[in-house]
């Protein structure tokens, strides 16, 4: 499922791709796919005879610049891969079908050039809307310092996991690369946020920093040495003791019944 890793790497192929191309047409056959008052026609308007100027992101919201000052805002969700000239972005998803089905695709534009460019998602939870409110996210998890991290964790007395998970404290980080993170730094994911000492704020830190460079590298967010023992009856691919699997913060969650604490 789409993480910080999968939408950067989309970004970086709408980036590489997509840009400087006059858009001929706008595909947007789903109404209920456009957020926030988006309409197909107000879409279209927003976009046809426009190119993209720039590609962003900040957490896993993709926010490409339009050359009339618009942004558009693509949300992945579950199982969304973006698609320039029938080139998908990043690894195959693990939990989600990679068939190639027009059915699936909730989003697109042609280009003049006869290129395209789409938003497939199996499952129809991603979005698109236009001019995104940016100020809703906490900062994205690449930039995120210890002197912002340590401000996060202390306001909260929720589970550490679900605190490092919310999207309005840090954004980008989801499900896999959390239960990573927190494998990595030796945390209980259902501690109180606000119990943690110095020193392990700063572990969590060095964690952030070195599974999302370790994993970036890997090729994704399933790529952590975690992921793989990520079953009913495994065990913790460090020190060999059982994995518990509880729900922290809404999700099913793995963590290690020795080293976690």
């Amino acid at each position: 499922m789409p993480e910080i890793l999968e939408v950067e790497t989309a970004r970086a192929l709408l980036e590489a791709r997509a840009l400087d191309r006059d858009i001929e047409t706008v595909y947007a056959p789903d109404g209920w796919f456009l957020k926030r008052g988006l309409t197909p026609p107000a879409v279209r308007a927003a976009l046809k005879g426009q190119s993209l100027t720039r590609a962003r992101r900040r957490g896993k919201l993709i926010l490409v610049d339009v050359d009339s000052g618009a942004v558009l805002g693509l949300h992945l969700g579950m199982s969304g891969r973006v698609l320039v000239d029938d080139e998908a972005a990043g690894d195959p998803l693990l939990y989600a079908s990679n068939r190639a089905d027009p059915a699936w695709h909730r989003f697109g534009v042609t280009f003049a050039d006869g290129g395209t460019m789409f938003l497939r998602d199996p499952r129809r939870l991603g979005a698109v809307e236009l001019d995104p409110d940016e100020g809703r996210l906490g900062p994205d998890a690449f930039d995120l310092t210890l002197a912002q991290l340590r401000v996060i964790i202390a306001k909260s007395r929720a589970p550490v996991k679900a605190v490092i998970m919310d999207q309005s404290r840090i954004a980008g980080l989801g499900n896999l690369l959390c239960d990573e993170i927190l494998w990595r730094a030796g945390l209980d994911p259902a501690r109180p946020a606000d119990e943690l000492a110095d020193a392990e704020v700063r572990r969590l830190h060095r964690a952030i920093r070195d599974s999302l460079r370790i994993l970036g590298r890997r090729g994704g967010s399933h790529t952590g040495d975690l992921t793989s023992a990520r079953g009913p009856g495994l065990h913790c691919p460090k020190d060999g003791a059982p994995l518990l699997r509880r729900t922290v913060g809404g999700r099913t969650t793995y963590s290690c019944s020795v080293h976690q604490v």
